[in-house]
């Protein structure tokens, strides 16, 4: 409990020290976050597990799967911005755990225009994250897992599409050190990147490699009653130097043992949300979340998930 209260309160006083230094980095669509339940917690979920998208946040979750677990995700953004995300894990006897999901962003009705400002076409933008995901417990309390990830970008242009491709890795911890607590730790895109090469567009381009950064990431969580408490620190890098301090914190409150309240704030957004467990086959194998999220600049954000466990 008193781990969790200092990250808490530490993630509550950097959030009003540091600005959004690292926004302009590569790979920001793996920043946004997945489910409606994880973003109206702030994200703040390195040592949560987020059901249906177990492997996201920390990929050693997957080995604690005891059940199957399917996850839909829908993000509408400001700016005619979407995220989309498909996961699937499953536990992989006796102590291991497997996944595979998909993570698609993109943004619609882009006008396009000559160099003169004419218009020409309607274009889209798209960014896809394939993740493979393995997990094992070394310990009843204690595991480490893994994903890798196969990164798509395609630009559109005037002259045709540019297109960039690379490969990522992200490194998880869990330690389950007590009745209702857990310490997450994670190391997020590992050597991500792009592979350009405007050559197949323009006469003088050429090939470079466009680099994500890399973010240390440490969280817990604690369990009270009927509250869950959750807050991490994320550490981002350039490779080369430290870029800035991303805080997250959340909170949910269960009625009924079906019902869930929640509002956090992380990745500097304020959210809020609701959710609700039902039996489609069995009692509470169903999920449906919802959540509403706002930026320190007024963009807007609705996000609907189901998740499913058989």
């Amino acid at each position: 409990m008193k781990l969790t209260l200092r990250i808490l309160f530490l993630s509550l006083f950097v959030s009003t020290s540091f600005a959004e230094n690292y926004a302009g980095l590569s790979g920001g669509f793996l920043r946004i976050g997945t489910s409606a339940r994880s973003t109206s917690m702030g994200s703040a979920f390195t040592a949560e597990m987020d059901h249906g998208f177990s492997a996201y946040h920390n990929p050693a979750w997957a080995a604690f799967n005891t059940d199957k677990q399917v996850g839909f995700n829908y993000q509408t953004l400001s700016l005619d911005r979407r995220l989309a995300v498909t996961s699937f894990s499953a536990p992989l006897p006796p102590t291991a755990g497997i996944g595979v999901a998909w993570l698609s962003a993109g943004v619609t009705d882009i006008q396009g225009r000559t160099s003169a400002g004419e218009k020409t076409e309607i274009m889209n933008t798209s960014e896809d994250a394939f993740f493979i995901t393995f997990s094992q417990r070394i310990k009843p309390w204690l595991s480490v897992g893994a994903n890798f990830k196969i990164l798509r970008n395609q630009l559109p242009t005037n002259d045709g599409d540019l297109r960039g491709s690379g490969l990522g890795f992200d490194i998880g911890i869990l330690i389950k050190s007590g009745k209702g607590q857990t310490i997450g730790i994670m190391i997020q895109d590992i050597s991500s990147n792009y592979q350009w090469n405007t050559g197949d567009i323009y006469d003088e381009g050429r090939p470079y490699k466009d680099e994500f950064p890399t973010l240390y990431r440490v969280g817990s969580k604690y369990i009270y009653k009927n509250f869950l408490f959750v807050g991490d620190i994320n550490f981002i890098t350039n490779h080369e130097s430290y870029v800035d301090i991303l805080p997250r914190v959340g909170l949910e409150y269960v009625l009924m043992d079906q019902y869930y309240l929640r509002g956090g704030y992380g990745n500097n957004r304020f959210s809020g949300g609701v959710g609700m467990d039902y039996k489609l086959f069995k009692e509470h194998d169903s999920r449906l979340d919802y959540a509403f999220s706002m930026d320190i600049s007024g963009q807007t954000a609705h996000i609907m998930s189901y998740a499913f466990h058989f």
